[in-house]
């Protein structure tokens, strides 16, 4: 028998080889975008984890093991994970996102220690980019050796000639001069329903409340279509990096969302935001009355209102007088028979309603007059917006009418340091109370409110679950009876975030179907040392499968 030349069988194994590979390659189906060897937490029901994920035109089309998305898929991209923790791209419940942009050409006056650094600042500012007027935002009394409100005697002193509005962090009150008086045409008896004029020694101080804040912001110069689109720009490029893919902006006028859509439309803008709008005859007219829209990157169902004002400006509707300031109780903005029309608008056209509550007595109005329209087992998702101080008897109504609490962690350690001061004890046991808010439901959404808060929403995580300051401050942490879950804080931040905006279906979760908003970090969110989570940096963010922010090595 004639012996086969030992090159023979090697090429026949090759051949085989090459044969079985060329017949499994065609059996594969294609993919867009492959990541393998990394640890996947789906946020799915069952909080599953997996470790590989295929995405075909901007869409999870699988989620599994390593082995059965390579056996499955061929993909021109494939990313080693190499370990690495993948997440559904955050959600920011509750922000300002285009005020955000539009506040990067303004002075930054967040962390300011005193009103003279407060000026420094301004200087600098003014002398960079000039302008007829000077704003900014960012100051909080409550930072200062001082706590008090100040008054425009500094202000004066510095610009006499040019007015400036300074907005406090929470956009609830404004430090103004005296141009900025004059110009508005504010006196001591200028009255506002909703907002207030302090005064000083019988004339303006300089600091108005909510609704008054609007007789001078009014005569602000508008900024250029240029400036703000260059600000959205901006502004979306700082979410990416902090793995934000999606936010729902609190309270737009139509031109705002008529803008974002445009930039939509010409492919210039790639975050998802839901655009609350503000209650005006022209988003009643153009978007309420029409019903819900919705498209992968523009969500329009939500009309958004106020009941009051802030706790740190003592604007907080309070059932009883503030402990600090007992001649107080704060400010309804809004009448109580206009809300509740607004609501019954909204009920009509199917539109969701997020009310702006922080005191008791705003939750109290709000929640009473979504139960005298809502029935109780619907699902339309209506939020109460902060739900910062509850009465105690008034928890059980979120439940018992499926009201959705949209909560800020940060808040919480923000306020800390002063709020019993404002609250008294008592009033303390039924503010901040994300645990017992969230027993009523079994869910909740978390924001930041930003830029009222950082923009990172890992900020948010860690004051849910360890419920310190970033020197972790205090020691066991403040009220930390009613912390979350690690679990349910991301939940809080991915698709409970995506549910109370009627969004689910499309993301919150690295589901096959959904969008492939995605973020990576090198660090286990639910392993790492609690005193670490705030520092967690974002390697890469994607989204619809497109990288739009990576760190590097």
């Amino acid at each position: 028998m004639k012996q086969m030349h030992p090159i023979v069988p090697a090429l026949l194994i090759t051949l085989l080889i090459s044969t079985s590979m060329t017949s499994c390659n065609y059996s594969r189906k294609e993919a867009d975008l492959i990541m393998t060897n990394g640890v996947v937490y789906t946020v799915d029901p069952d909080f599953s984890k997996a470790e590989a994920i295929a995405v075909k035109d901007g869409r999870i089309i699988d989620v599994g093991t390593t082995k059965e998305i390579r056996e499955k898929y061929l993909a021109p991209r494939v990313v080693d994970l190499q370990g690495d923790f993948v997440y559904p791209g955050w959600i920011d419940a509750h922000c300002h996102f285009f005020g955000y942009g539009m506040n990067l050409n303004s002075a930054d006056l967040v962390g300011t220690a005193s009103v003279e650094e407060i000026t420094g600042i301004l200087k600098e500012h003014h002398d960079t980019f000039g302008g007829s007027w000077i704003t900014g935002r960012g100051w909080d009394q409550n930072d200062w050796d001082v706590a008090e409100f100040p008054d425009r005697t500094m202000l004066d002193a510095h610009f006499p000639e040019i007015p400036v509005l300074l907005r406090r962090v929470d956009g609830h009150a404004a430090w103004v001069n005296t141009k900025a008086l004059e110009m508005a045409g504010i006196t001591a008896e200028t009255k506002v329903e909703g907002g207030s004029v302090l005064l000083k020694e019988g004339s303006p101080s300089g600091i108005l409340i909510d609704n008054a804040i609007d007789l001078v912001d009014r005569l602000v110069p508008p900024h250029s279509g240029e400036e703000i689109i260059q600000a959205l720009h901006r502004a979306e490029e700082n979410c990416f990096r902090v793995g934000l893919t999606s936010v729902n902006d609190a309270g737009l006028p139509a031109s705002t969302i008529r803008l974002i859509d445009s930039l939509y439309s010409a492919g210039d803008l790639k975050i998802r935001i839901n655009a609350w709008v503000s209650a005006t005859e022209e988003n009643f007219r153009e978007f309420v009355e029409k019903g819900p829209r919705q498209t992968d990157h523009l969500t329009v169902n939500t009309l958004k209102l106020f009941a009051d004002g802030a706790l740190g400006s003592r604007g907080a509707r309070m059932t009883e007088p503030y402990a600090d300031d007992p001649g107080n109780s704060g400010l309804f903005v809004t009448p109580e028979e206009v809300l509740e029309q607004y609501c019954r608008i909204a009920y009509k056209h199917k539109f969701a309603v997020a009310t702006h509550c922080i005191g008791d007595a705003a939750n109290r109005r709000m929640l009473e007059i979504y139960g005298r329209i809502l029935k109780p087992g619907n699902d339309r998702r209506w939020r109460i917006e902060h739900a910062q101080v509850i009465h105690p008897d008034d928890f059980h109504l979120f439940g018992k009418y499926n009201i959705t609490p949209s909560v800020q962690p940060t808040h919480a350690t923000s306020d800390m340091y002063w709020a019993e001061q404002r609250l008294g004890t008592e009033r303390m046991e039924g503010a901040y109370a994300y645990r017992r808010l969230l027993d009523e439901n079994g869910w909740l959404a978390a924001g930041s409110d930003f830029p009222v808060e950082d923009i990172n929403p890992l900020y948010g995580f860690y004051a849910a679950v360890e419920r310190k300051d970033h020197t972790g401050y205090p020691g066991g942490g403040f009220m930390t009876e009613q912390a979350l879950t690690r679990e349910e804080a991301l939940r809080a931040m991915t698709i409970w975030a995506a549910r109370a905006g009627f969004e689910e279906h499309l993301k919150g979760s690295i589901e096959k179907g959904k969008l492939a908003d995605l973020v990576i970090t090198g660090t286990d969110l639910m392993t790492a040392p609690g005193s670490e989570l705030f520092r967690i940096p974002v390697k890469a963010t994607y989204s619809g499968g497109e990288l739009v922010h990576w760190a590097g090595k």
